[in-house]
């Protein structure tokens, strides 16, 4: 009897459904286990936090900072498939700005580039992002 333990590494997609879970339960940490430690974000560029970041660090000040510093995240539904240019995620869900209290309704499509178990880009595409930046930009001042 062999005493060795057998690990299964996991896919990119399960890498990418685990970085969805713990974003969902605000888990900062498990998102950060998820992200190779130079990892590339591609924001859409009229958002707040828009343009490219790059490493573990600058994605937790210039994405989640911004994104959580105006309001909260609801997650209500996360696919992922996974294909041969890697792995599109989906994303819908709720933001509730902290000054008003307004929601907004999140659609985010999502490319990931996924090696030896971790996040290594993400390219991010969000259904409006005008409008979504003048929702930040409402929550930011606190009108509506």
């Amino acid at each position: 009897m062999s005493s060795q333990i057998e690990t299964v590494a996991e896919s990119p997609s399960d890498v990418v459904r685990g970085l969805y879970d713990a974003l969902g339960r605000g888990d900062v940490p498990g998102v950060l286990a998820r992200l190779d430690p130079e990892v590339i974000v591609d924001e859409p560029n009229q958002l707040p936090y828009g343009g490219v970041h790059r490493g573990r660090e600058a994605f937790v000040q210039s994405v989640l900072g911004a994104m959580l510093g105006y309001a909260d995240i609801t997650i209500t539904d996360a696919e992922v498939f996974e294909g041969p240019a890697g792995v599109i995620g989906t994303l819908t869900g709720t933001l509730t700005a902290h000054t008003t209290g307004e929601e907004f309704p999140l659609t985010m499509v999502e490319i990931h580039r996924v090696e030896d178990g971790t996040v290594r880009r993400i390219d991010v595409y969000t259904k409006n992002p005008h409008e979504l930046a003048a929702f930040y930009a409402r929550a930011e001042t606190g009108t509506r």
